[in-house]
């Protein structure tokens, strides 16, 4: 048997979920999974660092500090597995994502997570280092997960969208039976916004189940505000970040109007990723969605999406085998494993890019 770990941390900085996973055809069989939350002491450096308040010094100790908690995570789920390191094939790891700039003069993105920690601790391949290849082809390196998802949740009979709500919230069209391209890109803000918003106003690192969210109401003028930011009726490929939608940003927005309660603004943050997503689905009649990420756990979230999707069928991947939390980490692992076999990670209609590319850098065991 060939197994494969996967390590992801997203923009919403919280932690490292892990997985070990071995794959047959278009089916993941998950052995382990583990989750190790960033200390808050990290947490809150990382934060910093990815608004630019942040040395060259600090950031080089910052990959070492992530580097090992990613190596711990991955040990954690061999530990877990009961499987040999020899029985792994390679370790998936997306690393943590401090600045993601696709546009401008010099595009660039900046992973951080140091992978020969993580080879040298494990003594197991190490894959990382995904998305510049898809930038250098002259791609917006994001969205990657869209590959995985047309490899393991596409359909020959349903029209599928698959939606994940992490940080940024991002879709991937797969229209049955390969009748159609597979788009994707991100959407905008899922609990990014959020999560800044509760840090900055109550110290907790974000809404559990949007309950605070839901003692307040729309602020329907500082939701037209919002929404009006140039990047939600950009056309694909597009892909963003903490770079742009931010606490700056939010206070940005909030400065336009007269003193709006705290939670009023929480429930205003909520609504704008519901309509932002919303307003780009594809246009399709028997539209099922299918949701990942850590927004799949706030009730309040998914209530107002199914409100604003009337006919659609909204479920959660689980649907499809896979756990909404473990999908990107599933993925991570999918695209090591195209790295050491050879083949592509990435879908140049989605992401741009020029052409198919074998997608990051390898740091044997």
């Amino acid at each position: 048997m060939d197994a494969w770990i996967g390590l992801m941390s997203g923009t919403s900085m919280d932690g490292i979920d892990a997985v070990l996973v071995s794959f047959r055809g278009p089916s993941a069989r998950i052995h382990a999974s583990h989750t190790i939350p960033y200390p808050d002491q990290i947490r809150h450096r990382l934060l910093a660092a990815s608004q630019n308040q942040a040395a060259p010094d600090e950031i080089g100790e910052l990959d070492t500090l992530v580097g090992t908690l990613f190596a711990q995570a991955a040990a954690e789920v061999i530990r877990q597995s009961g499987l040999s390191p020899s029985a792994i094939r390679a370790i998936g790891s997306h690393g943590q994502t401090l600045r993601h700039q696709p546009s401008g003069a010099s595009p660039f993105t900046m992973q951080i997570g140091n992978p020969s920690i993580i080879s040298e601790t494990s003594g197991i391949a190490t894959v990382a280092d995904f998305r510049r290849r898809d930038m250098a082809a002259g791609g917006q390196g994001a969205p990657l997960v869209p590959a995985f998802h047309k490899a393991f949740f596409s359909s020959e009979t349903e029209d599928r969208c698959i939606l994940n709500l992490g940080g940024i919230a991002n879709i991937t069209w797969l229209p049955a039976n390969g009748s159609g391209p597979t788009t994707g890109f991100d959407t905008g803000p899922a609990n990014s916004l959020m999560d800044a918003w509760c840090l900055d106003q109550t110290g907790l690192p974000f809404d559990s189940a949007g309950h605070w969210a839901n003692e307040g109401k729309v602020n329907e003028e500082l939701l037209y505000d919002m929404l009006s930011d140039a990047y939600f009726s950009r056309k694909p490929p597009k892909s963003t970040g903490k770079e742009r939608f931010n606490l700056e940003w939010i206070k940005t927005q909030v400065n336009r109007h007269l003193e709006i309660p705290a939670e009023d603004i929480q429930r205003t943050l909520l609504q704008l990723t519901v309509d932002s997503v919303v307003k780009q689905l594809p246009d399709a009649e028997n539209l099922t969605i299918y949701v990942c990420g850590g927004g799949a756990r706030n009730p309040l979230l998914m209530g107002e999406l199914e409100n604003a999707l009337p006919q659609a069928r909204l479920l959660l991947t689980s649907e499809l085998g896979l756990d909404p939390q473990m999908v990107e980490p599933v993925a991570f692992a999918w695209l090591a494993k195209q790295a050491i076999v050879g083949m592509p990670g990435n879908l140049p209609e989605v992401t741009g890019a020029s052409g198919p590319r074998i997608l990051g850098a390898i740091y044997p065991a």
